[in-house]
């Protein structure tokens, strides 16, 4: 292959690392792939610059340029970093995994691995199947029915909201490990599809609104199901992080006077979780955040807000579209605890960023819990260089949060 194939896997980086159901193993092979890849080739002076800019940490000298040696050292720390992740790679134990090394791994794991968690995501039968809250065939949920850490207690639930854009995804995207960890601790689990935007045809509120109805849903039916309505979390990536916190910062839409017993219940949940998330969707205030006025518009709120030729975001029909949607919007004192993951670092945008790269960065998290701070709320934000030191991951807060009396 030649240099340039492999230059644009680089640039597409930012991206494969925020698709939030992948797994982190997944993620360090790709990159280890790609470093290992271009250490074969020489790297001219644009393709260095390019790097530069996306790992920032290479420069090691400060000098604005990337050497020889500095790329060498930042191929070695990503043998290492694979080492570490796969150490059934590393085959003659010098705690590194060189090109060859890499390419059997990748030829052979498939027969000496268990499945990743993408290919076991059917491995853990729905309780129920296909259940439908709506007339259209993407208004459904799947349902795991855990049993109750007490006999005869209801359990609570954890809903995951799948990403994609609000242009795709799918709830088979649940993670067999991530089900199976929740009904381990006594929690059922549900996976929610909504109508993906469609080119605009299923426009903002609609993604939010069928969430919202297949929350209630399951709230209608909490008896049959023995699941406990005062105790439900969601979490999901990107798309999925945007609804969750939506759900949790948004007044309950519940109409007690409804002759529909499904609209009379709570859209309100306990607890959200993130990876990847966005707290706010209106591309004035993302402009604002990163500093960057020109910033163009990211590709999947144009059907988001059904964007017309000629509107931009400051037309009044898209600003109230956009302020209505952001989450943070609705934040006040009495709402929820999140937890927000970030998979890149805080690092500068400017006008040439990648879109896939600013629209999951941690920015967007970081001005959420800023926010959440100042109301006196928890909002944990980890991100590479910064952990937590309560929560481990997504399911211990989540599970957590649930649990609690």
């Amino acid at each position: 292959m030649t240099t340039g194939i492999f230059y644009a896997f680089l640039l597409e980086l930012p991206t494969i690392l925020c698709v939030p159901f992948q797994s982190m193993t997944t993620r360090i092979q790709w990159i280890t792939f790609f470093a290992l890849t271009f250490a074969t080739f020489p790297l001219p002076a644009q393709q260095r610059e390019a790097i530069l800019k996306r790992f920032p940490d290479t420069d090691l000298d400060g000098d604005g340029k990337l050497s020889d040696t500095e790329f060498q050292a930042f191929d070695e720390k990503r043998q290492v970093m694979m080492a570490k992740r796969n150490p059934g790679a590393d085959k003659n134990k010098d705690g590194k995994v060189d090109r060859e090394e890499f390419i059997a791994f990748m030829r052979n794991r498939g027969d000496n691995k268990p499945q990743n968690p993408r290919q076991q995501k059917q491995s853990i039968k729905p309780t129920h199947a296909d259940v439908a809250y709506g007339d259209h065939p993407q208004q459904k949920f799947d349902l795991w029915l855990a049993k109750p850490a007490v006999e005869g207690e209801p359990t609570p639930l954890c809903i995951f909201i799948h990403g994609g854009g609000f242009r795709s995804g799918d709830k088979s995207q649940a993670q067999a490990r991530i089900i199976q960890r929740y009904l381990d601790k006594g929690i059922s689990y549900a996976a929610l599809n909504y109508r993906l935007t469609n080119g605009g045809e299923f426009a903002y509120p609609v993604p939010m609104m069928d969430s919202a109805r297949g929350l209630q849903t399951i709230r209608s039916r909490a008896a049959e199901w023995n699941i406990d309505p005062e105790k439900i979390a969601c979490h999901g990536g990107s798309a999925g992080a945007g609804i969750s916190l939506w759900l949790g910062f948004r007044d309950d839409m519940a109409d007690p006077d409804s002759e529909d017993p499904v609209a009379r219940q709570s859209t309100r949940i306990i607890a959200a979780a993130t990876g990847n998330g966005q707290s706010t969707y209106d591309m004035r205030t993302i402009r604002d955040w990163f500093g960057v006025p020109d910033l163009p518009f990211e590709d999947a709120l144009i059907p988001f807000y059904n964007l017309q030729e000629g509107e931009t975001a400051d037309t009044p029909r898209v600003a109230k579209l956009a302020e209505d949607a952001s989450s943070i919007n609705h934040l006040t004192k009495d709402d929820i605890p999140v937890f927000m993951t970030y998979s890149r670092p805080n690092t500068t945008v400017e006008i040439d960023t990648p879109k896939g790269v600013w629209i999951h960065h941690p920015l967007l998290g970081l001005k959420l819990q800023e926010a959440m701070q100042k109301l006196d709320l928890e909002c944990v934000v980890t991100l590479p260089g910064q952990t937590s030191d309560i929560y481990r991951s997504t399911e211990d807060f989540l599970i957590e949060k649930l649990l609690a009396e």
